[in-house]
């Protein structure tokens, strides 16, 4: 499986490029999966629901399966962040995994950099100092604070991003026995 993490700030249009990155990878015949990172208190469940009255009752973990779906739910005992690369050992069988979040993972990432975004919440691109960090999706490239080094793509570009991830072929694959980093 290829991976690769798409970082910025909240607002930038990580899950939009992402949305149009899954269905690119689709109508080329890839199947994708998405690890998403989330808020302390994210729920999927509703309360009244089953599965949410038997967490609240305290299982551990509840796998809800249909013909259609599967969805498992899981509580930790101790709030910390999961780590990227168990995450990934999660995933059904797939040829990309797509990462959204968890800026400071160690896998290839695009940070996905809106310039409006940036000057309001006066973040400082992740790309000068991450080396992880190996392309970046922008609505505005002259206004990049500092020479990217790397390649710059349109926001709206995602099908230009795909056939560069493709082309990046074993840069982008997940070696579970060589790449412990984090």
């Amino acid at each position: 499986m290829k991976v690769v993490g798409f970082c910025g700030a909240s607002g930038s249009g990580k899950t939009t490029l992402l949305e149009r990155i899954v269905a690119a990878l689709r109508r080329g015949g890839e199947r994708a999966s998405v690890i998403k990172h989330a808020h302390v208190g994210f729920d999927l469940d509703r309360p009244g629901k089953d599965s949410h009255r038997l967490r609240e009752a305290g299982a551990c973990e509840v796998l809800v399966a249909s013909s259609k779906r599967l969805a498992l739910l899981r509580e930790f005992d101790v709030e910390a962040l999961p780590d990227v690369r168990d995450l990934l050992g999660e995933l059904a069988r797939t040829d990309w995994a797509l990462v959204e979040g968890f800026k400071h993972a160690a896998i290839p990432k695009v940070e996905v950099w809106r310039a409006a975004v940036a000057a309001a919440r006066g973040d400082a691109p992740l790309y000068p100092d991450d080396p992880w960090v190996i392309a970046v999706a922008t609505d505005r490239p002259q206004a990049l604070p500092v020479p990217p080094g790397r390649p710059v793509f349109a926001l709206d570009d995602a099908p230009g991003l795909v056939a560069w991830l493709r082309a990046q072929g074993e840069r982008l694959q997940l070696r579970p026995d060589v790449d412990r980093h984090d």
